[in-house]
């Protein structure tokens, strides 16, 4: 196997959450452990989230805003770590298919997430409801469109056992964490447009 490719396995730079230690305001990291318990994966959504409970306070739209920004952080790292997989020697040929598959889903994913937070940054602006709903159902549609693209680069990878190696455990490790955290990301997204309607979001 080609000895980037090992380097590649080896390191397996996924950029997992921690919690911080540092000191935050508890009415914020009560609202944020709170909220994360909408999501499917909870545990993860408070160790990726709590760090930003100072900054995001009680704010629905702040919340997620930070937690599209981890998904779009990590889906960078991901493409950067599957490009690198792509441009190495010594794959089986469906094994090196895949892995370039996976870099045009995921060339299509980082752009929707941007696009998702860039356009979650300016939600205040718009003050008619009819306005809020249509710049909200931009962002659905595009965090929709990431997760989208990530399920289809694992799904990429053909579960009868010919492609089954170290190559496509590591790719499908990576996309199953950043699905995890997109999924939570739609979740809070849906959340912070329900509460809006409702006016029970805090701005």
């Amino acid at each position: 196997m080609d000895k980037l490719v090992v380097s590649l396995l080896v390191l397996l730079t996924t950029l997992h959450c921690t919690t911080s230690n540092a000191a935050t305001d508890p009415a914020a990291s009560n609202y944020v452990n709170a909220s994360c318990q909408t999501t499917r994966y909870p545990s993860l959504c408070i160790s990726c989230l709590s760090r930003y409970a100072s900054s995001i306070q009680q704010n629905d739209q702040r919340l997620a805003k930070a937690a599209i920004s981890v998904s779009l952080n990590n889906a960078k790292s991901t493409t950067l770590y599957i490009s690198k997989l792509a441009n190495s020697s010594g794959l089986k040929p469906a094994v090196h298919q895949a892995v370039k598959d996976c870099v045009n889903s995921m060339n299509n994913c980082v752009p929707s997430l941007n696009q998702s937070v860039h356009e979650l940054g300016q939600m205040t602006q718009y003050r008619s409801q009819s306005s809020f709903d249509w710049h909200m159902s931009n962002v659905q549609t595009w965090v929709s469109s990431a997760l989208t693209n990530q399920n289809t680069c694992a799904r990429g990878f053909s579960s009868d056992g010919s492609m089954d190696g170290p190559v496509k455990n590591a790719v499908i490790r990576r996309m199953n964490y950043l699905s995890q955290l997109t999924s939570n990301a739609l979740a809070l997204v849906n959340r912070f447009a329900v509460r809006h309607r409702a006016g029970t979001h805090v701005p």
